[in-house]
């Protein structure tokens, strides 16, 4: 006879009611957070990048990212229909931070400062990141702006990965 999941988890955790949790009140607790790095062009053609502190994958190929309205790349996305998001990796983590303190809206060439080269995806109207070793090439799909949240969906169409960083058959992360 089997013994029901909940009484396997209280007979294995028989003896731990002494054990307290700390109030830490209100803190980013996913960790670790992804340094999410999204460029678009604007109406020019010229490339923006943002990081996006929050973000996710919300379905099989759609992807969430929390980006405020009237953020410059925000803008883009929403005219060009069309982003890229790249995951930036310790070697690059200087740029990464400059592109989430450098607003794109009072620095007119943010780009151009860091001297990352960029290309135009095949597969969608966006830049990708030559310097980020994983890009997700994203289609816009929606854009929720309610009460509490601003956010972009969009529609993965493709990835793109340096092999250096693809598992031993070469087909995963």
């Amino acid at each position: 006879m089997s013994i029901p999941a909940a009484e396997k988890i209280q007979a294995k955790n028989t003896g731990r009611h002494d054990i307290m949790k700390k109030d830490l009140g209100v803190v980013q607790a996913v960790y670790p957070m992804p340094v999410l790095m999204v460029a678009a062009y604007d109406e020019n053609e010229k490339v923006n990048v943002m990081n996006v502190a929050w973000g996710q994958i919300c379905d099989e190929d759609k992807i969430i990212l929390f980006i405020g309205e009237g953020k410059k790349t925000w803008l883009n996305i929403k005219a060009s229909r069309a982003f890229t998001v790249a995951l930036a990796d310790e070697a690059h983590m200087d740029a990464a931070d400059f592109f989430g303190i450098a607003s794109g809206n009072k620095i007119n060439d943010k780009f151009e400062r860091t001297g990352y080269t960029a290309v135009k995806s095949d597969k969608v109207h966006a830049p990708v990141i030559e310097e980020f070793p994983v890009v997700m090439e994203c289609e816009l799909l929606d854009i929720l702006d309610t009460e509490y949240v601003s956010g972009i969906v969009g529609r993965i169409v493709n990835v793109k990965a340096e092999e250096a960083v693809l598992s031993d058959n070469g087909k995963g992360l």
